[in-house]
C-alpha cells in the first residue's frame, strides 16, 4: 500500500490535470461554435458550386475548354495533407496522416519511387510526421502555418499556386487529404481530388439530363473567371472542414480526459482512505502492544 504522502501528491496532480483538461474543453467548445458556424454556412454554397463546376466542365463543347478539367497521364502528382498545428485532440491527426500514408504507399508508390511525388503540408503535425519518415519525398512547408489566418485571400494564394502548377504541367494531379466535419464526436478523414476536376458521368441514353447553362456576356470570359473562383472556394472548404473537425476532436478528447481524471480521483481517494485506516490500525496495535508490554513488566 502506498504511503499517505504519495497518494496525496497523486491526488493533487490529477486534480491539477483535470482543471487543465476542463479549461481546454471549454476553450475548444467556444472555438468549435465559430468554426462549425463557418463551415455549415459555406458547405451548401461550396457543394452547389462544385456540382455546377463539374457539370460545366463535363459539357464544354466546341472551341471552349478549360485546362482544369483536362485529364492526362499522371506522371507527377501533388498530395496536400491538412493537419492541425497542435495535438491533444485524440486520433484526429493520426487518422488524416494514416489516410495520406495509404495514398503515398499505395496509389502514388510508383511516383514516389521515381521522385515525382510532392507533398504540400498544412499544419505542424503533418510536417513533424513526414519530415521524419519520408526524406525521399519533396515536402513543401511554405504554407504550414496557414491555419493562423484562414481568410479567403490567404487561402486563395495556396489554391492559386496549385492551379498554376497544374496548368504549367508541374503536376498532373492534385489530391487533398483533410478531415470532414460531421459533428463534435465524428470526423471523417477524406481524400478528395482537387485537380483535374472530376467530371459528372452520364449514362448512355441520359444525354437529356445534362444541365443547360446560358452564359453572358461570353462563355470564354465567364469561365476564365468563374472556374478558378469556384476551385478556390472548394479549397477553402477543405480547410474550414478540418478546422471545425480539429476543435470538435479536441473538445471530445478533453471531455473524455476529464471523465477519466474523475474516475482516477475516486480510486485514489479509496486508496488514500485505506492507507489512512491501515496507518491508524498500526498505531493502535503499537499502543496496545506497548501497554501489554508494560503490564507484563509490572
Amino acid at each position: 500500500m502506498a504511503n499517505l504522502k504519495e497518494v496525496r501528491e497523486r491526488i493533487s496532480s490529477v486534480r491539477n490535470t483535470q482543471q487543465i483538461t476542463k479549461a481546454m474543453k471549454m476553450v475548444s467548445a467556444a472555438k468549435l461554435r465559430r468554426a462549425q458556424t463557418a463551415i455549415q454556412q459555406m458547405r451548401p454554397y461550396a457543394d452547389k458550386l462544385g456540382e455546377m463546376l463539374r457539370n460545366i466542365l463535363s459539357n464544354l463543347e466546341g472551341d471552349v475548354s478549360s485546362s482544369f478539367g483536362v485529364e492526362r497521364p499522371v506522371e507527377k502528382a501533388c498530395l496536400v495533407v491538412v493537419t492541425s498545428n497542435r495535438g491533444l485532440c485524440g486520433a484526429f491527426n493520426s487518422s488524416i496522416i494514416k489516410a495520406a500514408v495509404n495514398l503515398v504507399e499505395g496509389k502514388y508508390a510508383e511516383h514516389r519511387a521515381k521522385g515525382n511525388l510532392s507533398i504540400l503540408l498544412i499544419g505542424k503535425k503533418g510536417k513533424e510526421y513526414f519530415a521524419k519518415r519520408y526524406a525521399d519525398i519533396n515536402l513543401i512547408t511554405e504554407y504550414m502555418m496557414l491555419f493562423d489566418d484562414l481568410s479567403f485571400d490567404n487561402v486563395a494564394e495556396v489554391s492559386k499556386g496549385l492551379m498554376d502548377a497544374f496548368t504549367e504541367g508541374k503536376y498532373d494531379a492534385v489530391q487533398v487529404v483533410y478531415s470532414q466535419f460531421k459533428n463534435a464526436a465524428t470526423q471523417i478523414p477524406t481524400a478528395q481530388q482537387f485537380l483535374p476536376v472530376e467530371k459528372i458521368e452520364v449514362e448512355e441514353g441520359e444525354a437529356n439530363l445534362k444541365a443547360d447553362y446560358i452564359f453572358e456576356p461570353s462563355k470564354e470570359g465567364l469561365l476564365e473567371y468563374l472556374i478558378p473562383s469556384i476551385l478556390q472556394t472548394q479549397f477553402q472548404r477543405y480547410l474550414l472542414d478540418t478546422h471545425a473537425a480539429e476543435h470538435g476532436a479536441r473538445m471530445t478528447a478533453m471531455d473524455k480526459a476529464s471523465e477519466n481524471a474523475e474516475e482516477l480521483l475516486r480510486d485514489l481517494k479509496i486508496s488514500y482512505n485505506k492507507a489512512r485506516q491501515e496507518a491508524i490500525t498500526n498505531e493502535i496495535l503499537e499502543i496496545v502492544g506497548g501497554a501489554a508490554a508494560l503490564e507484563a513488566g509490572n
